[in-house]
């Protein structure tokens, strides 16, 4: 298949499409960022200070806990070099990494390396609930969407339902619509939408949830017909729980309770607890909502204007056919939304729950790891420039198991905790620091940190903030007690290998420009239109620790530019990565990294990276999506990779003329879906992901 030749459409920051930013984030690369808080680096608020004697008491901790050198084999002040090019021989491919890296392409296909397979699971339209018609692209109904897959697959999970995994549920978040591309062009006015084409989008959102059974001789995954279907959308009815519960801050006409929201929307990574729900982050909420700026208390309006709540008419116009969309009808709307959702996926008839005691922000994710007493903390970043990450930790303990009883008890633990947000210091001097992204004199970026509490149940920690105020309105009070600015946290998982936390930072290009937030070593260069990768060490490593080390593992972009950082790998052995977005990883503890609107010009992927050892920072890129996709997900199993396939083809300006036609090739529209791809192995068995 020949290059195709991107964009057609201008890009915005990182590669995206304009229509993508329009239609999932409200085009917020455009506008000014929400934070326009004086909170400055704390490392700029104490600038009498030296960092390294702050750094040292630091590497006291961390040495106590084992630190990074005792899980890398590296000196913490050493340059870490590894790799073919600082001599020795070629190392042996880190299990579960030994497979030839897809080269950067253009192609609209998922390109896979040649020892491996691939077949499509489920697609957008494709049945979930019994009963569900057959897709037809121009005559949708909003009762069809209601029991078919939804649209703009991101997250995936895989919940195993016998013990070789064979048949797992797949559950699957569906961010957003982008009805441009969702509708015949000559039918889809967007000025002008039908009530029945936006109901059709608000049964598109949501998540879904299939039984899937792995094929152990051919590969594989399939859907196959079960009671667990089931499709939640924006009609349906989640629980609010936590200490926000019932606050006149979530009152509505329609809900004078506060207690009951109507669906759930822009649900963008998530997490598979270790009891067998799924946490989804809602993320860009405040793109589908109008008339902020007829809300003239200003109180009120400072608060919608730090969740970047719309203003006008929205994009969508859904504020036409229902007043919770219009906020000078319903302020108090915008505010249920924002939270950690937990979905039940065994029990299909279930209340799906909003997490209040987790904050409210734009979530990326939220990922989970048990303290060493037993309680639960999770990880949440908050997808915006300049914004946090957030640690919360449960005041009850983690039961084991998945029984519904461990279900239920382990659920409720979310409910009641201490809700945290992150400080990043450096220990390099500031003039190290320069923005280039060149490596201070200790050869890494690197440094110490600390959990500062907002709220425990009905205490608050932030001055001036009652604590259903700092749950409610987490982004002030963030701001108030000087937290890192950082450039765009996203997906944030704990290594189930190494214990340590891996967060994706996507990308910055105001990072260092006229009046805003200057570099600092956590984010170390300016205008950052290719993002990077963080990772941290609680002290002992222990989730309940207030204290931790971190530093970066990937300076992201191509290797060849001087501004790029491999874990000190031999750059000219890797893959190019660039826009980091959601992570995962294998048995081996290797990271897997997708990535959102790579700005090197290729099409985005699936990269592989161990973290330890003589390989650490050895990126090598595993697949690629087809034109104008996004890499979600994903999942990496001995078995199968999962990928979500998110917008083929949105660099496109409508439906009239696709530059996609994956999944189901010929002149078909595009259609989000999800992936598996599979090891070809010996006499027709599937092999490992990862080995030869």
């Amino acid at each position: 298949m020949l290059d195709r030749l991107l964009p057609l459409l201008p890009t915005h920051p990182g590669g995206r499409s304009p229509i993508t930013c329009e239609y999932r984030c409200g085009n917020a690369c455009a506008h000014p960022e929400a934070n326009e808080s004086g909170n400055e680096y704390f490392g700029d608020v104490v600038k009498d200070i030296s960092r390294r004697r702050v750094f040292k008491a630091g590497a006291v901790m961390a040495a106590a806990a084992g630190g990074f050198a005792a899980l890398s084999g590296t000196a913490a002040a050493a340059p870490a070099h590894h790799g073919p090019g600082h001599g020795g021989p070629k190392p042996r491919p880190v299990p579960g990494t030994d497979f030839d890296p897809v080269p950067p392409n253009k192609l609209d296909q998922v390109s896979i390396p040649a020892a491996y397979d691939q077949r499509v699971v489920v697609r957008w339209g494709d049945p979930v609930v019994a009963g569900a018609p057959k897709f037809d692209f121009a005559k949708q109904t909003a009762a069809a969407q209601a029991k078919q897959f939804g649209y703009n697959n991101d997250f995936v999970g895989l919940i195993p339902q016998d013990p070789l995994g064979l048949t797992n549920l797949l559950v699957v978040n569906h961010e957003y619509t982008t009805e441009v591309h969702m509708f015949p062009a000559d039918q889809y006015d967007p000025a002008n939408p039908t009530e029945e084409q936006v109901k059709i989008a608000w049964a598109a959102h949501g998540l879904s949830v299939l039984l899937t059974r792995r094929d152990p001789i051919h590969g594989g995954l399939s859907v196959v017909p079960s009671r667990f279907g089931r499709r939640i959308t924006l009609d349906t009815v989640f629980e609010v729980r936590g200490p926000a519960a019932g606050s006149k801050f979530l009152k509505t006409s329609a809900d004078p309770s506060g207690r009951k929201v109507r669906g759930t929307q822009n649900n963008c990574s998530g997490g598979v607890t270790p009891w067998g729900t799924v946490l989804s982050g809602e993320e860009n909420f405040d793109q589908y909502f109008a008339n902020a700026d007829k809300v003239t208390d200003p109180v009120e309006a400072a608060r919608l204007k730090r969740y970047t709540v719309g203003t006008g008419t929205s994009t969508r116009k859904w504020e036409r056919f229902d007043k919770r969309w219009d906020v000078s009808q319903e302020p108090n709307e915008p505010n249920r939304f924002g939270w950690v959702v937990e979905i039940d996926p065994n029990d299909p008839n279930s209340t799906p729950v909003k997490h209040t005691a987790l904050g409210r922000f734009k979530h990326e994710a939220a990922n989970i790891k048990i303290t060493a007493d037993g309680r639960v903390a999770v990880y949440s970043g908050d997808d915006s420039r300049f914004e946090y990450i957030y640690k919360f930790v449960s005041k009850g303990k983690y039961k084991p198991g998945n029984s519904a009883h461990a279900r239920r008890h382990n659920s409720a633990l979310l409910d009641e905790g201490t809700l945290y947000v992150g400080r990043f210091t450096g220990d390099s001097p500031a003039a190290e620091i320069d923005g280039t992204g060149k490596l201070p004199a200790d050869h890494e970026f690197d440094g110490t940190g600390e959990w500062i509490p907002l709220a425990s149940g009905t205490k608050s920690f932030v001055d001036g903030f009652t604590a259903e105020e700092v749950y409610v309105f987490t982004r002030q009070a963030a701001d108030k007690v000087a937290a890192t600015k950082m450039d765009r946290p996203e997906d944030i998982e704990p290594n189930p290998v190494n214990g340590r936390i891996y967060a994706a930072l996507t990308n910055n290009t105001d990072r260092g420009a006229a009046g805003k937030a200057g570099v600092d070593e956590v984010n170390p260069r300016n205008g950052n239109k290719n993002g990077h990768v963080l990772e941290w060490e609680e002290n002992r490593g222990d989730a309940a620790s207030t204290r931790f080390s971190w530093r970066l593992l990937l300076v992201c972009g191509d290797p060849a530019a001087a501004d790029t950082y491999f874990g000190g790998f031999d750059k000219s052995q890797v893959s190019p990565i660039s826009c980091p977005d959601n992570v995962a990883f294998d048995r081996h503890g290797n990271l897997w990294i997708s990535t959102d609107g790579n700005a090197l010009g290729a099409n985005d992927g699936l990269f592989s990276v161990p973290v330890t050892g003589p390989e650490r920072g050895h990126v090598k890129q595993f697949l690629s999506v087809p034109v104008g996709a996004e890499t979600c997900g994903p999942v990496v199993t001995d078995h199968v990779v999962l990928v979500a396939v998110q917008h083929p083809g949105e660099n496109a300006a409508s439906s009239a003329n696709p530059t996609s036609h994956w999944p189901d090739g010929g002149t078909a529209q595009p259609r989000p879906s999800i992936v598996s791809v599979w090891k070809k192995g010996r006499f027709g068995l599937p092999g490992r992901i990862g080995e030869r």
